[in-house]
């Protein structure tokens, strides 16, 4: 039996409501009393009823509150599920016991493998700096967690640094079974880090002031880089100072993923401004230093464009591929009719905008030669220049127009052979790569750099 609030004739009403089962083993229900309107009901008006149903159920009365529970307190309760799900996940990988390991001494009070996986599963569920973690923790179960200081948590983190070598060796060792067969291709990407606070007068070599991914300006900050497997598993991480070059930071990058993983052939795949042909001799001789024969897959950069015109010209495709060769090396070319529409499409409204202004003062300037005048600041061709160059620099155009910038009248020409030789690049993709076309055909090679957006969604995770 329950109670159920009906409502009839927009009267509300108290019933007790019994279940039952018919003959033909429906389900049923019946009114067994109706007890009194509902909106009747007052604070305390039921006391006496529900402790005499407690009476006849054989409950001991509670005399010290009253049988309708008014203002009963409730703690909240701790969050745990996801907490033990991870904590399960840790003890699989053996991360535990690794850790511990790496870390053991007699001279510390405290667990630093139960302090890093506290630190660990904050990243994980709700990310806060070492003081907000200890807040979290208030708020959670979490298996296996001593109590901890802000002081400890520190300590932590430098022993985690003293011991870098050592952890880094047994989470690589833990991750090989979970790779997709023999490591054969990674995927590496740099992003740059702000950093703020007081001045470090030279302490921390990281920080320095570099061009910064975010703003496109000068910032300080150290850069992040990440090498991820073929099927999206991150391998490890390696942290360059904020203004190294991109490119330089891959031989540091191979020589650790070599001296962490076994490995007999690797194929890096990395974005243009990581890889260049001046360093990918570099880069093979690691390779055979190592004994390991190391193939690359990258972007051509634009600026090396100009170097292709007479490429273009040659390139038969079928299926939206075809192949070439540039400074020696095999290339791949992927075009996208559709995409070479849309960039066509934007230069041209580009273009239409940046000469709507140009006809703009020109009609200025004649009206004022013909002795009318305009609301505003007298004009001038030196003005006109100047107020032109900086369109045609803002929108990325310049190279499209022919201008004697020291005339004495303002006058420009659209380039239509540079808007052709622009447009004979549009829709393509340059990929220069050392894999063997018999192995690896266009679409592979392809299929495999368009696969580096995998590495650019686990940044954004």
């Amino acid at each position: 039996m329950y109670t159920r609030i009906s409502r009839s004739g927009g009267r509300s009403y108290l019933q007790i409501v019994e279940g039952y089962r018919t003959d033909e083993g429906k389900v049923r229900q019946r009114v067994v009393a109706n007890l009194m309107r509902a909106d009747d009901i007052r604070p305390g008006s039921l006391d006496a009823l529900i402790r005499g149903l407690k009476r006849a159920a054989g409950y001991a009365p509670d005399e010290a509150a009253p049988a309708s529970a008014a203002g009963a307190e409730f703690a909240p309760a701790k969050a745990f599920g996801h907490l033990y799900a991870l904590h399960q996940l840790w003890q699989q990988l053996g991360l535990g016991t690794a850790l511990n390991r790496c870390f053991r001494s007699a001279r510390r009070r405290f667990s630093a493998e139960a302090l890093v996986r506290a630190m660990v599963f904050n990243r994980l569920t709700d990310p806060r700096s070492k003081l907000g973690l200890l807040e979290w923790l208030d708020t959670v179960a979490m298996p296996d967690c001593p109590a901890m200081t802000h002081q400890q948590l520190l300590r932590a983190m430098d022993v985690l640094i003293d011991e870098i070598d050592a952890v880094e060796q047994v989470v690589c060792e833990q991750v090989r079974p979970l790779l997709d067969g023999e490591l054969a291709v990674v995927f590496y990407d740099l992003t740059t880090v702000r950093y703020s606070g007081s001045d470090s007068d030279g302490e921390w070599p990281l920080v320095c002031h570099g061009h910064s991914k975010d703003t496109g300006t000068a910032a300080r900050q150290f850069v992040l880089g990440v090498v991820q497997s073929a099927c999206g598993l991150p391998l490890l991480h390696t942290v360059a100072p904020g203004n190294v070059g991109e490119a330089t930071t891959v031989e540091g990058m191979l020589g650790h993923v070599l001296k962490r993983f076994p490995v007999r052939q690797m194929v890096v795949v990395a974005d243009r401004g990581l890889l260049s042909l001046e360093n990918l001799d570099r880069l093979q001789a690691i390779g055979e230093k190592a004994q390991v024969q190391v193939d690359f897959v990258m972007a051509l950069p634009a600026r090396r464009y100009g170097d292709l015109h007479e490429i273009n010209r040659t390139l038969c495709f079928e299926n939206g591929l075809a192949e070439g060769h540039f400074a020696g090396r095999r290339l791949v070319v992927a075009f996208d009719a559709d995409r070479a529409a849309e960039q066509k499409s934007a230069r041209t409204r580009r273009l239409e905008a940046a000469e709507a202004l140009g006809e703009r003062l020109a009609r200025k300037l004649d009206r004022q030669d013909a002795g009318e005048s305009d609301p505003g600041r007298r004009a001038s061709d030196r003005g006109a220049y100047s107020r032109f160059r900086q369109e045609l620099r803002d929108r990325k155009l310049t190279k499209y127009y022919r201008i004697d910038w020291k005339a004495e009248q303002f006058h420009y020409d659209r380039d239509d052979e540079a808007i052709a030789a622009a447009e004979a690049f549009d829709g393509k993709l340059y990929i220069v790569t050392s894999l063997d076309a018999g192995a690896h055909p266009s679409a592979d090679v392809v299929a495999r750099y368009k696969a580096l957006a995998d590495i650019e969604r686990g940044f954004r995770v």
